[in-house]
């Protein structure tokens, strides 16, 4: 799938998997909620109860008072899986996936 970028590992990404079983992914900018569910969903094997997206803010970059670039824009998405499903963001055999 190309709708599913990468994980993102951060502090609150990890508190929110140990807390809440949510699962913070970069996702393409144009997917919907239901194009990003139907993904993690048929990669992970895995049910999803929630799905959540936003756009954070773009970060511009400011040289001496004038805003001449900008990072790449894109959307994260915030999957929480039904109880007792998890994912295996570090698989001991990742050829077995």
């Amino acid at each position: 799938y190309d709708i599913i970028k990468y994980p993102m590992l951060s502090e609150k990404s990890c508190r929110l998997i140990e807390e809440h079983n949510t699962y913070t992914f970069l996702v393409d900018r144009r997917a919907n909620k239901p194009q990003i569910r139907a993904a993690i969903e048929t990669i992970f094997d895995v049910k999803v109860k929630k799905c959540n997206t936003l756009i954070p803010a773009a970060q511009y970059t400011v040289r001496y008072g004038r805003k001449i670039g900008r990072k790449s824009v894109y959307k994260k998405a915030y999957v929480r899986l039904q109880e007792g499903f998890s994912i295996d963001l570090f698989p001991d055999d990742p050829e077995a996936m």
